[in-house]
């Protein structure tokens, strides 16, 4: 079985959508479980008409993104855990999932996938395709041909929860690059892989509001401090919805 983990934050908007269509179209056995970042507004709501788990952080200060994927990983019961934003979709689910699954199949020492990324196809524009099809690129090459984990984002990762659990899930400290974080560290138990069968969808809203150069420099200065200092320079992620 596979166990979906969904972080949220206020995202109302968007979250009854990207649940349901797991729900109605995905056939294979599974577990929807959304994770819950103390959200003000119907998220909670909404997620509970769909979800089959929803854990609430309850706590003062607020939940990285790191806590929230861990958060669900502790209830999950499946072999495999995949970790998908909110506002992320596949055309066909059910398919997506067997072809991820064979790969595991087929590789018993793999412990990671992760997939090629792209903006909605009514969202993207010539500039997300060339840069993101570089990123999609440079994930393939180093995943599949030099052994070194890597993702494009955190929109998708499926990982077998025997490794996630080994080399203790996310680090919860950290406000951003968590995702790459996990894959390199669990090259260490493992391979990781990209399939370039398969392509998850993503609204590109935060590129989209902050603009592809923004983030560059963002992402160029965080990784930075991250080598440098083993954390990132960000203190906060502002929500964008």
């Amino acid at each position: 079985m596979i166990s979906i983990v969904v972080p949220t934050l206020c995202e109302e908007k968007i979250i009854g959508k990207t649940l349901s269509a797991l729900k109605s179209q995905l056939k294979m056995p599974h577990e929807i479980i959304v994770a819950d970042g103390g959200s003000p507004d119907r998220t909670v709501e909404i997620a509970t008409a769909h979800a089959d788990h929803v854990v609430v952080h309850r706590g003062k200060n607020r939940q990285t993104i790191g806590q929230g994927r861990n958060d669900g990983a502790r209830v999950a019961r499946g072999e495999f855990l995949v970790f998908l934003d909110a506002d992320c979709s596949m055309p066909d689910p059910d398919q997506f999932f067997r072809l991820a699954l064979a790969n595991f199949e087929k590789n018993p020492d793999l412990v990671a996938l992760t997939t090629f990324l792209r903006f909605l196809p009514e969202n993207e524009t010539t500039s997300d395709k060339l840069i993101l099809g570089t990123i999609n690129l440079v994930v393939l090459i180093k995943n599949n041909l030099l052994g070194k984990g890597e993702v494009p984002g955190g929109e998708f990762q499926m990982v077998r929860k025997e490794a996630f659990e080994k080399i203790g899930g996310y680090d919860e400290s950290l406000v951003t690059r968590e995702d790459r974080d996990l894959f390199f560290r669990l090259r260490t138990v493992g391979r990781t892989r990209c399939d370039p069968r398969l392509t998850v969808f993503h609204t590109g809203r935060r590129v989209h509001t902050v603009g592809w150069a923004g983030m560059i420099k963002l992402f160029m200065v965080n990784t930075f401090f991250f080598h440098m200092h083993g954390r990132v320079r960000s203190k906060e992620w502002t929500p964008i919805r």
